[in-house]
């Protein structure tokens, strides 16, 4: 038996979505005219992060719509196009990972000769960066708990303003001190910073299309729960996964006890199975096959 509910894949953050990408763009541009007036490779890093970032976060606005509007199921595509939303976060973290070989392969060959560049102008840009991104961590915060891309677009949003205070200690550094050395230094700050968040995006990405249990469910918790509904004596072929983020599904073998007899019973079996799950384990997509006792003895060569 299933049930069918809906999830919550980001259509309710799409509003601070495009926010964000219109923030995200400002910032782009903002540090790409002055990385070219000032010469600063760290200011050119954190633009074309900023670039990685805002495709990162159109991307999640067009997987929602994708999702939304073509989310229904189909003969061809049970789930819809929810996935699509998983498959946009693995293009991110591509990107993000690609970025950061190229911030790092650039500053490595300024090393040999740092160019002098405008600290003022720099830093200028850098708090105007800061100041910005902070606006965007606080409209995705709360939706980076609820949906994969959102999750991903706030880490890249975090990221960015971690970019921006390295990009205003570097101009402070060349401002007083005349290092210029700071800039490929910093420039190498961002690149470290990107690499973790896209290994984390690509690793949970990994997760979903692997169907992996998800880390929020305990699998034989789950199972105790089920055996401990009256009228169930075991269950076996147990699987959760997750479709998308925030949709996780379930399928079960359920031996029911001898006492069980008629459609109606079972019935009454099923409803508290479907209670228990989405209470205690919020799983509420679920499919329950109902056998009598002795079935998995007939069945035993498909669990080889």
């Amino acid at each position: 038996m299933g049930h069918d509910h809906s999830h919550g894949n980001g259509v309710q953050h799409r509003s601070r979505l495009v926010v964000v990408l219109g923030l995200a763009l400002t910032v782009l541009v903002v540090e790409a005219v002055a990385a070219w007036i000032t010469g600063s490779l760290a200011l050119l890093a954190d633009a074309g992060h900023m670039l990685g970032d805002a495709f990162g976060v159109a991307m999640a606005l067009a997987a929602i719509s994708v999702a939304q509007v073509g989310g229904r199921p189909g003969s061809r595509r049970s789930f819809g196009y929810h996935r699509t939303e998983v498959l946009a976060a693995a293009l991110n973290g591509l990107i993000l990972l690609a970025l950061s070989i190229w911030v790092a392969v650039s500053a490595v060959q300024r090393f040999g000769a740092a160019p002098k560049i405008d600290g003022g102008f720099m830093m200028a840009a850098g708090i105007v960066g800061l100041v910005i991104n902070t606006i965007g961590i606080r409209l995705l915060r709360a939706g980076a708990k609820e949906s994969l891309n959102v999750r991903g677009a706030y880490l890249e949003v975090v990221g960015d303003a971690l970019g921006s205070v390295a990009v205003i200690a570097a101009a402070i550094l060349i401002t007083t001190m005349g290092w210029y050395l700071a800039d490929p230094i910093a420039s190498l700050l961002i690149a470290a910073m990107i690499v973790p968040r896209a290994v984390s995006l690509l690793r949970d990405v990994a997760e979903v299309l692997l169907e992996s249990t998800p880390k929020d469910v305990d699998l034989e918790e789950l199972r105790a729960h089920m055996r401990a509904m009256d009228g169930v004596k075991d269950v076996h072929d147990l699987h959760v996964w997750t479709i998308t983020s925030g949709m996780p599904v379930m399928s079960a073998h359920v031996v029911v006890e001898d006492s069980v007899t008629h459609m109606g019973q079972a019935e009454v079996v099923l409803e508290r199975l479907r209670c228990c799950l989405a209470d205690h384990f919020d799983v509420e997509h679920s499919t329950f096959q109902i056998e009598p006792a002795g079935h998995f003895d007939k069945e035993q060569h498909l669990h080889h």
